[in-house]
């Protein structure tokens, strides 16, 4: 009786002990970054690097070079619970890189360990970083729901409707000391200014903001996406009409072009 006692506890233990590891696994998989989360929410960290592949990457022989796409993967899915990673091919577009690296996360220092991994691939080491941007998501400092009801309802009434998007661009932006020492209304005004005159290009061009200052040696980073390059063009006229862009040290310098490709097609890509 005693012996059987014993076995029946064994196997209640057992069954407790598998539901345990069942939901430490279901706890696990929950634990993986949300793209559509984590590309929506304030407080989240962007990182862009831009890379040069380098001679000796040719040089390697096609077997090992073959092996470059399951390496990368093998990397981005490591990192796959903190970090969410996107790929961009710049190679004709760009002189100085030949594709880009495009990063969130919650803590800098996860996108940094991600980057420390892929370096240590054969792609990552036989490629250079050519640019390397890092903002926050944050709501906007000027045009808010208090202060400009008005234009936030403009925004919202002209959603992207165009489709799957193919380029994207990546621009960095610095304000000059002028700029941050105007009154709160004086920005507010010239932001105004600068938001209406993009509204009719919002239906086929996307953009995000990043704040950078104090996080690097810039102070916005900006990314669209678009697959009318022409819209995208005169989006850029409109922004450089009105007074507030003469507020700007820098717009780009560089501006990053690249077509929006999985990281397994931006691999092989540089892979042949």
């Amino acid at each position: 009786m005693v012996k059987k006692s014993i076995r029946i506890l064994v196997a209640v233990l057992g069954i407790g002990l598998a539901g345990m590891a069942t939901l430490a696994v279901g706890a696990d998989k929950m634990k993986m970054v949300d793209p559509a989360k984590i590309l929506k929410e304030k407080g989240v960290y962007g990182l862009y690097n831009t890379f040069k592949v380098q001679p000796s990457y040719s040089q390697l022989s096609m077997a090992e070079r073959s092996k470059a796409v399951s390496e990368v993967e093998a990397v981005v899915k490591k990192h796959s619970k903190s970090v969410f990673v996107q790929a961009y091919l710049t190679r004709g577009f760009k002189s100085d890189s030949d594709f880009l690296l495009r990063m969130h996360s919650y803590e800098p220092a996860d996108a940094q360990a991600f980057i420390s991994d892929f370096s240590a691939t054969a792609l990552g080491r036989n490629s250079n970083v050519t640019l390397a941007l890092i903002g926050v998501t944050k709501g906007l400092n000027h045009t808010t729901k208090d202060k400009s009801p008005d234009l936030l309802k403009a925004l919202k009434s002209t959603p992207y409707s165009a489709g799957p998007t193919k380029y994207a661009f990546v621009i960095p932006i610095d304000k000059s000391s002028e700029w941050w020492n105007q009154s709160e209304a004086e920005k507010l005004m010239r932001m105004e200014e600068h938001t209406i005159p993009t509204l009719p290009f919002l239906v086929n061009v996307k953009r995000k903001l990043y704040h950078s200052t104090g996080l690097d040696d810039t102070d916005f980073i900006t990314y669209f996406e678009t697959s009318d390059l022409v819209a995208f063009n005169n989006l850029n006229i409109a922004l450089h009409s009105v007074s507030e862009m003469n507020f700007n040290t820098r717009y780009g310098s560089p501006i990053v072009m690249g077509t929006i490709m999985s990281v397994a097609d931006v691999v092989k890509a540089l892979s042949k």
